[in-house]
């Protein structure tokens, strides 16, 4: 199966997207036939090496939607700020100050449905972070969240800091996650850090 994987990885990187599935699904056939003729379990790998395949068909031969929908007149589209941008700038709904060393629930007025196996991650937007002190807390929307999107701020700076409706306050980036399956042990196996925490590793 790692040949399956890098072969796949190597479709990602050279195949036009709208041919990668079935060149993919051809050659993982080809070659676990003739790879394995006539054995019992081929057709077993095969039906993974497929599930493999479609399970990054909506990565490899589909566009990736991040749908959303406005709760209020007052909401404004998330955006990108260049094509190959990481995230979407997120918008303030409203007016709000932010208190020297407070912090607010800057409300966006949309609601969000995330790619299937992705989380949200609210990040600062590196301006306000440079210029304005202003930082992002409390940044994972979960898949099955549906509310209005909130995003909280730090002002950590020794000035009141104004937002004003229309004003981007923070990005939001599609990350992929694994839900596992949680597990008690009596012990854990060992290793070679074992309990060493804080600062084990050195001073920087």
């Amino acid at each position: 199966m790692n040949f399956v994987i890098k072969a796949i990885k190597f479709l990602d990187l050279v195949i036009p997207r709208e041919k990668r599935i079935d060149i993919a699904s051809s050659a993982l056939e080809l070659f676990i036939t003739r790879k394995m003729p006539g054995t019992a379990v081929n057709a077993v790998i095969m039906e993974s090496a497929q599930k493999l395949v479609g399970s990054r068909q909506q990565y490899i031969g589909e566009s990736v939607a991040l749908r959303f929908a406005k709760l209020s007149e007052h909401a404004t589209a998330p955006t990108r700020g260049s094509p190959l941008a990481a995230g979407f700038d997120l918008y303030s709904a409203y007016d709000y100050t932010i208190p020297s060393r407070g912090k607010e629930i800057v409300k966006t007025d949309i609601q969000i449905a995330l790619p299937d196996g992705c989380y949200g991650r609210v990040a600062p937007r590196s301006g306000l972070a440079a210029k304005h002190f202003i930082d992002v807390g409390a940044g994972v929307i979960d898949q099955d969240y549906r509310g209005n999107v909130g995003v909280v701020l730090f002002n950590f700076s020794e000035e009141d800091f104004k937002v004003s409706k229309g004003d981007r306050i923070a990005q939001l980036i599609c990350e992929r996650i694994y839900l596992p399956e949680l597990k008690e042990f009596s012990t854990l196996e060992e290793t070679e850090r074992g309990t060493g925490g804080f600062g084990s590793t050195g001073k920087n």
